[in-house]
């Protein structure tokens, strides 16, 4: 009897060992296939990287062994990139900011107004984003050229502002129609007015949906090419376009395009991890209580 229990122990503890292993291999599996598709994609970004440090004579070489220079960024900042990168900052981040300013409000006002055009209004909203952006190039330029916003970063401020309104206003109804009435209620009741219970109650619990809004609206604006090659010549160039400038009938250069285009990436990438700090505290306001 003893020894027959001791074998089923022996069979049980060899089981278990087999399942750990079976499970221990599986995970070796997925983690294998995760930084596979991770290099994958990836890929494109690192080779523009690399290509960026460079020089110009062996810039397309499959090598992967080269020499580390830094011409390329020396020759964006010598020319004219650098003052399309601070239109396209200072462009998409007035965009933004005034996007949130005028869209979260009235997201508000749509999510809680009882207005029997609420979503009549809504829809008429949404329409602004159903027609491709090329159906409004002549337009605009004809309104630019007559109000002397040709050319101009204010220009492509209005612009951005046109079309990140109504992103704005969708995305984060969704949100406020998710925070429970009864909370502002509960903030009516002691004394806070309207806007007071919005600005402390609803948006901070929407912290969340406003991070992932104002990411949206700030890459929307920043990789505009459209608008930007249309509606500006010199003074209001952005980085996008200015990129172009570099592939010449004499030949492309390759080294200041992968240079650019890195460039380019990174108030993205900045603006993304720090927004995206806020979006985990907000997720952590909303589920602690003072």
């Amino acid at each position: 009897m003893t020894a027959s229990t001791a074998e089923v122990g022996r069979s049980g503890a060899s089981r278990l060992a087999v399942r750990r292993a079976r499970r221990r291999h599986r995970g070796w599996m997925v983690h294998a296939a995760a930084l596979l598709l991770l290099l994958i994609v990836l890929f494109p970004v690192l080779w523009m990287l690399q290509m960026s440090f460079r020089s110009s004579d062996d810039v397309l070489s499959p090598a992967l062994l080269f020499t580390p220079t830094l011409e390329n960024y020396r020759g964006l900042w010598t020319g004219n990139f650098p003052g399309s990168f601070g239109n396209s900052l200072a462009a998409s981040s007035a965009a933004t900011v005034l996007s949130l300013l005028l869209g979260v409000p009235a997201a508000y006002s749509l999510s809680r107004w009882r207005l029997r055009a609420r979503r009549r209004i809504a829809l008429w909203i949404l329409v602004t984003r159903m027609a491709p952006p090329i159906a409004f190039t002549i337009p605009f330029f004809l309104a630019f050229r007559y109000l002397h916003l040709f050319d101009t970063v204010a220009g492509l401020v209005i612009i951005y502002l046109t079309f990140s309104l109504a992103l704005v206003i969708w995305t984060m109804r969704g949100f406020f129609d998710g925070v429970p009435r009864s909370l502002e209620e509960a903030a009516w009741i002691d004394g806070a007015g309207v806007w007071q219970a919005f600005l402390r109650i609803t948006l901070p619990l929407s912290a969340p949906g406003l991070s992932t809004t104002a990411i949206l609206c700030f890459i929307l604006s920043w990789n505009d090419f459209f608008y930007a090659l249309i509606l500006t010549r010199t003074r209001a160039m952005t980085a996008p376009v200015a990129i172009v400038n570099f592939m010449q009938y004499e030949g492309w250069e390759w080294g200041k395009i992968a240079a650019a285009g890195t460039l380019v990436m990174l108030p993205v990438v900045a603006f993304t991890v720090v927004v995206r700090g806020y979006l985990v505290k907000g997720l952590m306001a909303g589920g602690i209580k003072e």
